[in-house]
């Protein structure tokens, strides 16, 4: 397998997994795929970070808003691998309460990976909010 192949299937499993339990109220498995080596950053649709200490105070504020997620689905549209490190442009379609209440939306979303160890992580998100 190449190495697009293989950072392919971390995106449609790994880190599916991890944005749907983060939809579920759960931000760890998306901590856990994020890098732990600075620089991190997030442009967010709704909320922004830079640095691990406001990263995990991103994400834990953000697990407390979701809920019940429905569906979410990620329409990939661009990706590439350079050495070690990757983006991928897409779609996230995502129906889940937010703070309580039922929603649907698309964000549209640029991330930055790097592998470290071997592994795949993400290093920054840039996010906003499709409309009509």
């Amino acid at each position: 397998m190449s190495d697009r192949d293989d950072f392919l299937t971390w995106v449609r499993t790994a880190l599916y997994e991890a944005e749907v339990a983060l939809h579920n109220g759960d931000a760890a498995p998306r901590r856990a795929l994020w890098s732990r080596t600075e620089p991190v950053s997030v442009l967010g649709a709704w909320r922004s970070a830079a640095g691990h200490e406001e990263l995990d105070a991103l994400f834990a504020g953000l697990a407390k808003t979701f809920s019940d997620c429905t569906s979410y689905t990620f329409e990939l549209q661009a990706y590439d691998v350079n050495g070690d490190m990757a983006y991928t442009v897409g779609l996230e379609h995502t129906s889940a309460s937010v703070d309580g209440q039922p929603r649907t939306y698309t964000l549209r979303a640029t991330q930055v990976y790097r592998r470290e160890d071997g592994a795949w992580r993400v290093a920054h998100r840039h996010a906003d909010t499709v409309t009509d």
